[in-house]
């Protein structure tokens, strides 16, 4: 049965009464050495250990489902709900009822069986499956708050985010020029050679973007770019690859993530390459905010060989863009890191 050990990092939350007479608990229940563990979420104490050759559904095919350990006569009881842990101890129970001893020919082969199931599930079905559906039903404000985690990692690489009170008033109004409502823009005294689009609406950039350019143009296109590329690759779902299932699963039953399962994911973010978006999706996004594509492409390649398609099917090739900002608001964004 060490096998199941393989299943140590999935934990669900359940409902439990040791005896027909006794009050419902809140348990979280994970597995153990061929048993179910029951613990109490806040003391983190084990209340019951179940076998699980011998755990019983009572309810099969209902939800919640019911669980006792020996039958419906044994008293004991115990109720989930998550469809993650209730297909596990399902798969788990056939493949331990498979795994017995068989006389004849076929023993080898169902024990042989029986231990690749338990092996593909445990590396490829349960953890991409729980971070998958985290990342896919995140509340914005869950969003928002991972944002703030990770902008504090990458704080820790980049330095404290810029602040000035012009260049604060400017930083707002581009991004509710480029993004929209509620979205953060972020400036760090660091060159970053691009733009990050953070797990909510936080869109972080390097000074190198504003003070080390002549126009906004450049700055807005990489913003524009990071939006982009946040919609093919969902960077909350990157963040929680890196926080791992057991701090997933934490998020999904208690809303919040460890406080250290993002430590050095700032520096692994700032490590990487900056993702790059397909060319035409990119495209509609400098032709809803009225921004010319081809400085931002010059910017990745002054050649344009590279860039070729973004310079020849600029929205703006043959029309006048938007201003972006005007000039005194460019200029207090480029002083926002001044000291």
């Amino acid at each position: 049965m060490t096998a199941l050990n393989q299943y140590q990092r999935l934990e669900a939350a359940g409902i439990w009464r040791e005896t027909p007479r006794s009050q419902l608990r809140d348990v979280i229940v994970s597995f153990g050495d061929a048993t179910l563990v029951l613990t109490d979420p806040r003391s983190e104490v084990p209340l019951a250990h179940w076998s699980l050759p011998a755990v019983t559904r009572l309810n099969p095919g209902k939800l919640p489902a019911r669980y006792a350990p020996g039958g419906p006569d044994a008293g004991e009881e115990l109720e989930i709900d998550d469809e993650l842990m209730i297909s596990a101890i399902s798969k788990v129970h056939h493949v331990i009822e498979a795994s017995k001893p068989h006389p004849g020919r076929l023993r080898g082969g169902l024990m042989l069986g029986a231990a690749a199931v338990m092996a593909l599930l445990a590396v490829f079905w349960v953890p991409p499956a729980l971070v998958r559906h985290a990342a896919d039903i995140a509340p914005p404000a869950q969003r928002a708050e991972i944002a703030r985690m990770v902008l504090a990692e990458v704080a820790k690489t980049t330095g404290s985010p810029c602040s000035r009170p012009a260049g604060d008033m400017v930083r707002q109004k581009l991004a509710m020029r480029l993004i929209g409502p509620d979205a953060q823009i972020v400036v760090v005294p660091a060159s970053l050679r691009g733009a990050i689009r953070l797990p909510g609406p936080i869109t972080v950039i390097g000074e190198d973007l504003v003070a080390g350019q002549m126009t906004p143009e450049v700055a807005a296109g990489h913003i524009l770019a990071a939006q982009a590329a946040a919609v093919q690759d969902d960077p909350l779902l990157a963040a929680l690859r890196h926080a791992g299932p057991r701090a997933t699963f934490h998020l999904l039953t208690a809303g919040t993530l460890p406080e250290k399962s993002l430590t050095g994911y700032g520096e692994k973010l700032l490590a990487g390459p900056l993702p790059r978006p397909e060319d035409e999706p990119l495209l509609a996004y400098f032709t809803r905010a009225g921004i010319s594509s081809e400085p931002y492409a010059r910017s990745l390649d002054p050649t344009g060989e590279a860039v070729l398609g973004l310079i020849e099917a600029d929205p703006f090739r043959t029309a006048e863009p938007r201003p972006v900002l005007g000039d005194r608001e460019w200029i207090a964004l480029q002083e926002i890191c001044d000291q």
